[in-house]
């Protein structure tokens, strides 16, 4: 689950010891991943092996996994959790590692075609009828767990959706354009440029920025940088509202969706 700012659950939730137990303790399964490594390369597995279980995906950084989780992981593997600091991010260790976590749970890393599939559905399907681009950014990485796919960083997830709803106002705007009688577009014409009768009675035109009928031109023509201008993330009803998940998506439950995208086919969107 991510939030409006692109970041998951793991990153904004502050664990019970409850919560703490429930999803980030290792199972017999779990630690016989581990019997053949150890220092730092043994807890970062363990820590991406959990992290993926809840995030389906895996963080971009060390800062990424809160203290308190590192320290817990950490005294059932029986590492020191300083070592954390010491775990290659850059090496073939952390290669192998994430290549073995993505067939426990039978994931695959997610392609530049897996990226314009979901751009494409966003902008056919969802953008015509979802605003905030928080649940459109859900729906991203919902659909990428229930088609096992590696969802992309938050940061893609991000300009995916950004580039979503530009194509869709882009498209929204040429077919309204298109579907004008001549008449209607003269008149329109008429009041985006702001021709009107000045107090002495004489005729006095003035012309708004970019107004007059190349308006109208550039929404009906391809690539018109009016039609493509994206709403802006302040602008959008209910930006910012926090989504939360009790467990891990691996596992079935992706968080409250919620209103629309439940009826976009996802699993685990509840209604």
């Amino acid at each position: 689950m991510v939030d409006a700012e692109g970041k998951g659950l793991v990153v904004q939730q502050e664990w019970e010891p409850e919560e703490l137990i429930s999803v980030w303790t290792l199972l017999e399964e779990d630690m016989g991943r581990l019997r053949n490594k150890s220092g730092a390369n043994r807890l970062g597995f363990a820590l991406l092996l959990k992290f993926f279980e809840v995030e389906a995906r895996f963080p971009e950084g060390p800062g990424e996994v809160p203290d308190v989780v590192v320290g817990y992981v950490a005294q059932q593997v029986k590492v020191p959790a300083e070592e954390w600091g010491s775990y290659d991010w850059l090496g073939k260790a952390i290669q192998r590692h994430r290549v073995e976590i993505r067939s426990v749970y039978g994931f695959r890393p997610t392609t530049e075609d897996d990226q314009a599939k979901l751009t494409q559905w966003l902008t056919a399907e969802l953008c015509p009828v979802e605003l905030w681009r928080e649940r459109l950014a859900e729906a991203v990485v919902a659909r990428c767990r229930n088609e096992r796919i590696e969802p992309p960083a938050p940061g893609q997830v991000r300009r995916l959706v950004a580039s979503s709803v530009k194509d869709f106002e882009t498209q929204f705007c040429r077919r309204t354009v298109g579907r004008l009688s001549q008449l209607t577009r003269d008149r329109l014409d008429e009041l985006v440029t702001g021709d009107q009768e000045d107090g002495d009675g004489g005729d006095h035109k003035t012309a708004s920025a970019g107004g007059g009928r190349a308006f109208f031109a550039e929404l009906k023509a391809p690539g018109g940088a009016r039609a493509g201008q994206p709403v802006r993330g302040d602008q959008q009803a209910g930006a910012g509202v926090p989504a939360r998940a009790a467990r891990g998506p691996v596992h079935g439950c992706v968080g409250e969706a919620g209103g629309v995208l439940a009826g976009a086919g996802l699993e685990g969107v509840p209604g």
